[in-house]
């Protein structure tokens, strides 16, 4: 066990070198806490334990930090996710399942997932960060959720449904969860957001379902 005194969530002691996903990291922590305006790039060059010289050599710019911590923490994970859908051989049913719950995993459930509030809260004032967010985000999700919506409409598990329509169904309560995490959490409800997931996954489900909608 460390003997440090050392505050959990200190800034680090400083030292001469970090890699770049420690800057990023320290950056995702602070532009979740004080948003994207407030943060600095001295603030983020102390947090992660360097000088803000050090940082200047992997970023120039707040807008470029930004851009890398989308890069690295969700783009990355769509990425994979995509060619996890691609390689799958089970039903469009469970990819959908599956592919929501590893959301939350990867994204709902940690810091990154503040990054969505962010966007809505400071989109006006930053729109180059904003249309980034867009084209490599919340483009890349929807295209993403209309293959496993077109998947199962071929295979005859889905009805016919407008699928920009489902698409917004099954994000929007996902976009209030998150808003629920770091807004609304002092006034939220008593389900736990795995809890609210996982029952929204049902509702949409059945919503999709052919053999639902034949009853």
């Amino acid at each position: 066990m460390s003997n440090s005194s050392e505050p959990v969530g200190a800034p680090r002691r400083r030292r001469k070198e970090a890699r770049p996903s420690e800057l990023t990291a320290a950056a995702l922590a602070l532009f979740v806490e004080k948003g994207f305006a407030a943060t600095r790039l001295e603030d983020v060059a102390a947090h992660a334990g360097v000088s803000k010289g050090t940082l200047y050599l992997y970023f120039d710019s707040k807008e470029a930090l930004f851009k890398a911590v989308i890069e690295e923490g969700i783009v990355a994970r769509f990425v994979a996710a995509g060619e996890q859908a691609a390689a799958f051989d089970g039903t469009a049913t469970d990819l959908l399942q599956h592919l929501l719950l590893a959301w939350w995993e990867q994204i709902g459930s940690t810091p990154l997932a503040g990054v969505a509030k962010l966007m809505i809260s400071e989109s006006r004032n930053f729109p180059e960060v904003t249309r980034y967010y867009h084209d490599k985000v919340i483009v890349r999700g929807r295209a993403l959720m209309r293959s496993v919506l077109e998947r199962g409409i071929a295979n005859g598990e889905f009805r016919a449904v407008d699928i920009d329509s489902a698409i917004d169904v099954i994000f929007s309560p996902l976009l209030m969860l998150v808003l629920s995490r770091f807004s609304l959490a002092f006034c939220s409800g008593s389900d736990d957001p795995k809890s609210f997931l996982k029952k929204h996954i049902d509702l949409v489900l059945r919503g999709l379902s052919k053999e639902e909608a034949g009853r």
